[in-house]
């Protein structure tokens, strides 16, 4: 055993520790600002941002390169039940009280049930191949055109208090009290900018800020990617040494290593009292590990070793996570809840090195 490797890899974990800690706290921050200034439900960026498992695909094409495609396909099992287990639940249990989703949080719950179900009784019924992964990735570019639509719509949508003849009226207005100023002299209280132009600067000044809180949110995002991937392979590495099979990585320690940022998004989300990015980061998340990156390893991967690596156990795990998902956003939730599914998840963590993958 090369304890100088261990080591290191050790090192490369803490530090991506450290990222991952950076990164998240820049995104939840800037998410929250970005959706209120844009007029959009916070759900709806998250879904794009921390909703896209990046790190996790790069972990799946990695693995495949490798010839490691059970590797794959249990990392993709294993995330989709860490995040709602392990990660969803952390947000639950550090909210300050009791937490009622919007509207958005409600249809992508909703969604991402009627993905896993559909995905759990493919896998049942041993139609998983080439076809079916690509009406999986199929699935995930209506998924990412829906919600593109909509932030699109929210962001151009008009207002419901303002109408043409408002505006109308505001501007024959300031036409009129420019009219006014141009009438009388200048006087030691004239404003040294009109009104217009002061509204112009305010104006500019919005969009430097939204500018500016946007970069900060994608730096946030490339932060929380880049700790993924360093924590991930790192994690595998230690998990080699000590001579796991790909299978018992894939579901559990890769698994739970490339799920941190959506653990440490829940944290810092639940804890700021911002539950629409807990259940976006879970939804969204879950949602790209079951169209994009399953569809990828279905094409990409060996047949017959996907056919080989999957048991019932674990896929009646992941629908029956996403069942309970879908009950606790739609009826609300307590921190008590989240506790349980955290038992729940260290159980099924047991149940994998002692029942199911000897």
């Amino acid at each position: 055993m090369n304890w100088d490797s261990i080591c290191y890899d050790a090192a490369a974990f803490t530090a991506g520790l450290f990222l991952l800690e950076y990164g998240a706290d820049r995104f939840i921050d800037h998410t929250a600002i970005v959706a209120r200034q844009l007029g959009v439900s916070q759900t709806l960026v998250a879904l794009l941002t921390a909703g896209a498992e990046w790190e996790e695909l790069a972990v799946v094409v990695a693995s495949i390169l490798q010839g490691r495609s059970p590797l794959a396909l249990g990392n993709i099992i294993g995330s989709s039940i860490s995040n709602i287990l392990g990660a969803f639940s952390l947000g639950l249990v550090f909210h300050p009280g009791r937490i009622a989703f919007d509207r958005s949080a409600k249809i992508y719950t909703v969604l991402l049930f009627l993905v896993t179900s559909n995905f759990t009784v493919v896998a049942l019924t041993k139609n998983l191949g080439r076809l079916a992964g690509g009406i999986f990735i199929g699935v995930f570019a209506l998924y990412l055109v829906s919600v593109s639509y909509v932030i699109y719509k929210g962001v151009l949508s008009v207002p419901e208090d303002s109408d043409s003849d408002d505006s109308d009226d505001d501007g024959s207005n300031e036409g009129n009290s420019a009219e006014v100023q141009h009438d009388h002299p200048p006087a030691e209280i004239t404003p040294l900018l009109p009104n217009n132009a002061s509204r112009e600067r305010s104006a500019h000044g919005w969009k430097h800020t939204l500018i500016y809180h946007i970069a900060q949110l994608i730096l946030g995002f490339i932060a929380l990617s880049l700790s993924g991937y360093v924590l991930s392979h790192s994690a595998a590495s230690i998990a080699d040494a000590f001579d796991l099979s790909g299978t018992v990585l894939g579901v559990t320690v890769l698994s739970f290593a490339t799920t941190l940022p959506e653990k440490f998004v829940a944290v810092i989300s639940g804890t700021r009292g911002h539950g629409g990015i807990v259940v976006a980061s879970t939804a969204g998340s879950n949602i790209f590990l079951l169209t994009l990156c399953l569809g990828i390893t279905l094409v990409a991967g060996n047949q017959k070793e996907l056919a080989d690596s999957l048991i019932p156990f674990e896929l009646l795990v992941t629908w029956a996570s996403s069942a309970l998902f879908l009950l606790i956003v739609l009826l609300g939730s307590r921190r008590w809840i989240g506790g349980m599914l955290l038992i729940l998840y260290l159980t099924f963590i047991v149940l994998e090195f002692t029942m199911y993958r000897r």
